[in-house]
């Protein structure tokens, strides 16, 4: 999980992607730590691609970083449900904070992936499995 995690450190953004239906969406993000063993993300409640992922929990997570390498990150959704990590993410990223809070009422939604495997491809087309 540390190499995975430290490669979307590195990339900065990544791009996760759901279905809307028949359409697919595609979306950057960059909300990630690693804890407890798992590569951890967030997004908001109040967002389409949270309804997305509840109605269909499979998923890709894409990166890419200098020298011509890429992250292909697939498995299935699950979310957390202990709020600790919700808190580790607004702690990682207090500027968050000013989006996920009680005035508002929109909550920081974690998950993990399960059932999943990652490959980090060059650009040549070598393909080494890390997860």
């Amino acid at each position: 999980m540390s190499r995975l995690n430290d490669f979307l450190t590195e990339a900065g953004v990544f791009f996760l992607a759901t279905v809307d239906g028949d359409q697919p969406k595609l979306r950057p993000l960059g909300a990630h730590l690693e804890m407890d063993g798992k590569v951890i993300f967030g997004i908001g409640d109040f967002k389409a691609v949270y309804r997305q992922l509840k109605a269909n929990p499979k998923t890709e997570i894409s990166a890419c970083k200098e020298g011509g390498r890429w992250l292909r990150y697939t498995g299935r959704v699950v979310f957390e449900t202990d709020p600790k990590y919700a808190e580790a993410m607004l702690e990682m990223m207090p500027h968050l904070r000013g989006i996920y809070n009680d005035e508002t009422g929109y909550k920081m939604m974690c998950f993990h992936l399960e059932d999943a495997s990652a490959f980090e491809i060059a650009m040549s087309g070598e393909t080494e499995k890390i997860l």
